[in-house]
């Protein structure tokens, strides 16, 4: 009796002390996790996902043009939506998704979503244009830890920056553990009502596989259900691996986790992109991954698939390269030190963190702007032959920034517009230096007055 209620007492506290550290996220009858997606053409076609508890045997989308007034209501077309049952955690929970068909380009509309009683509020979308026009993104690095509590403020802070943005990138790990249901909840927490009026594209990184019973790697089971993403990848990487066309701009997503852990994942990938990357009618030409190409640590580099992809890049012209992974900031190209970086004979390489989780950094001989412990987001807009690029901290200063001009035979210049800027920032995260043994601090010093020194001669 007394190892019962003592056995008892040990699970009320244990359950006592998960509830104050996760807050509840049990899925209810009204919509929660609401995001935007692609599946169609962004000019005529808007997908929307979210997730209810079981119960919910009806899902549908209201659409209608935006309107002031709120009479549009009642004008709103109604959209059956697909359904899938998922188990988590032992527990059934449903996932939907409706995609708004037929719209008109360049048109703000409108939308709820719910099972015809219990409603979401209404949000509004703009579609594309059906041709190539400005437009803006953000990019962020790893998500990873502390989701609710301290990526929050890169996600709202990056939306509060450039409010009139028209998609978002996420370079992978946006959590930590793969199918940990309160990491999910938190990251789309801190996006809130944003993924609802700001469509995602997101790339899976390292945290969010996971080995199955069977003992093989999978993304999350919470991948697929949770997004709505384009299927025109590579068989067994749909929705990880894709392209997708916005306005004049050509972005392909690339799995690099599934690729680093089977060679004929990498190959297949690489196949794939030449395909899409020989038919590409679009001025610009933008690539996502999760494991960077040149790292921001010795020894962290991913050579076998830089072997494979780096040379598809140059050939196929494509301009910049949005990595996550090594949780410190790195900007810069491949050219040999001593040759000028005005003109880029391969794409522009960056490598960014937006959660709190921090690395020491290796200040690598690629890096033109550099960044250690320090969360940032980024903003990127296109306007005809010009791509502008900006890094913020997440208290709003501007910490990196540069031009891409193109010239009427596709070339680049770069306009590298960080050196007016403040001094990078480029001290230790505490822990590091806590650890570090002196011989490693001494290390770090050298290659701190290398950095310094390489980045003088390149002014000179």
């Amino acid at each position: 009796m007394i190892r019962t209620i003592f056995t008892f007492l040990i699970l009320l506290i244990a359950t006592s002390t998960w509830a104050q550290i996760h807050k509840d996220y049990t899925p209810t009858v009204y919509p929660d996790r609401l995001i935007l997606g692609w599946q169609g053409n962004p000019a005529t076609s808007q997908s929307v996902n979210w997730r209810t508890d079981s119960t919910v045997m009806n899902a549908v989308g209201a659409i209608a043009e935006a309107d002031p007034s709120p009479d549009f209501v009642n004008k709103a077309t109604i959209v059956p939506a697909a359904t899938d049952r998922i188990v988590l955690d032992g527990k059934s929970v449903f996932y939907h998704a409706v995609h708004f068909k037929n719209l008109k380009p360049a048109t703000q509309y409108s939308y709820r979503v719910g099972d015809g009683t219990h409603w979401s509020e209404w949000f509004h979308f703009k579609t594309a244009q059906d041709h190539p026009a400005p437009f803006s993104f953000l990019y962020f690095g790893d998500a990873q830890n502390d989701i609710r509590s301290l990526w929050s403020r890169a996600i709202r802070g990056a939306y509060s920056t450039l409010p009139k943005v028209n998609l978002m990138i996420h370079a992978g790990d946006l959590i930590t553990t793969s199918n940990a249901d309160w990491q999910w909840a938190e990251w789309f927490e801190a996006g809130g009502w944003i993924n609802g009026m700001v469509p995602t594209l997101a790339t899976p990184g390292n945290h969010e596989y996971f080995k199955d019973e069977t003992g093989k790697s999978r993304v999350s089971r919470h991948w697929r259900p949770s997004f709505v993403l384009p299927e025109n990848g590579p068989k067994g990487l749909e929705e990880t691996a894709y392209s997708f066309d916005y306005q004049g701009t050509r972005f392909v997503s690339l799995n690099s986790q599934a690729a680093l852990l089977d060679s004929t994942v990498l190959a297949t990938q690489a196949n794939w992109l030449v395909q899409t990357l020989s038919n590409n009618p679009n001025r610009w030409t933008i690539v996502v991954h999760h494991h960077p190409i040149y790292s921001t640590k010795q020894g962290r580099d991913n050579d076998e698939w830089r072997e494979k992809m780096e040379p598809i890049y140059k050939k196929y012209g494509v301009d910049l390269v949005l990595q996550g992974h090594d949780h410190t900031y790195g900007r810069g190209l491949n050219m040999p030190l001593g040759k000028s970086r005005k003109h880029p004979d391969g794409p522009i390489y960056v490598v960014s963190v937006s959660g709190p989780k921090m690395y020491d950094i290796g200040l690598q001989n690629w890096m033109d702007r550099a960044g250690s412990n320090t969360q940032l987001y980024q903003t990127i807009s296109i306007d005809g032959d010009k791509l502008s690029y900006q890094s913020y901290t997440v208290t709003g200063e501007k910490y990196d920034t540069f031009d891409l001009l193109k010239n009427g035979k596709g070339q680049n210049t770069l306009v590298d517009q960080s050196p007016v800027l403040a001094p990078e920032r480029l001290e230790l995260p505490a822990e590091y230096q806590k650890k570090y043994k002196p011989q490693e601090m001494d290390e770090y010093r050298n290659r701190f007055q290398e950095y310094k020194a390489r980045k003088q001669a390149k002014k000179e």
